[in-house]
């Protein structure tokens, strides 16, 4: 009996990934584990993907299982320090692109540039910018949309339910405080391994 796909199948205009053994593998880890993605995603060429709470290297670890399981070529942005020996290569070949946290200057410009030379580019950010609990969200996710001119869709790991749960594709307006607030709303329910949203 074929088991149940993990997800509708991927929109056209998505980037994706060419077929892969590792494919199965990963789709066959995170059914054992009983995780789940809810939601559809959009049928846009590009957008800036946000996941929160991020509060566990586990989030990391699922996000990357559903990217290779699904096909999905999700580029993602990380803190340079993980970009080193083996993990660093892994990383790379997956899509990650190391960023310098303290240097954060001239990031929004690149991936502007970025987006306008790639017709296909997803890129995945997390507001937080860190798993520790934080007050405040990193605004660059917000920057780089508006400079692009592409959507953001939220992405919220829900421990409770095993589930990464996609949202509503959100435009950015130009008052950046209202549309972090409503951002943040749609995340109160979920709950991280750690830490949740506040609104």
């Amino acid at each position: 009996m074929t088991p149940a796909p993990l997800a509708p199948a991927l929109p056209p205009s998505m980037p994706q990934l060419p077929p892969h053994v590792g494919r199965r593998l990963c789709a066959w880890w995170l059914r054992r584990c009983g995780w789940q993605l809810r939601g559809q995603f959009p049928d846009v060429p590009q957008l800036v993907l946000i996941a929160a709470p991020h509060s566990s290297w586990w989030d990391g670890w699922w996000g990357l299982l559903f990217k290779v399981a699904l096909g999905a070529d999700v580029t993602f942005m990380g803190k340079r320090e993980l970009f080193v020996g083996p993990l660093g290569w892994l990383l790379r070949r997956l899509g990650g692109v190391p960023v310098e946290r303290g240097r954060a200057h001239g990031v929004v410009e690149q991936m502007a540039a970025r987006f306008a030379d790639t017709p296909r580019l997803w890129l995945g950010l997390a507001p937080e910018g860190t798993r520790r609990h934080v007050a405040r969200w990193r605004t660059g996710f917000w920057h780089v949309a508006r400079a692009a001119g592409v959507p953001i869709l939220p992405a919220a790991f829900d421990y409770p339910s095993r589930s990464i749960v996609l949202g509503p594709l959100f435009t950015p307006g130009t008052d950046m405080a209202a549309d972090l607030q409503r951002l943040r709303a749609w995340y109160a329910p979920f709950r991280g391994k750690r830490h949740d949203v506040d609104a």
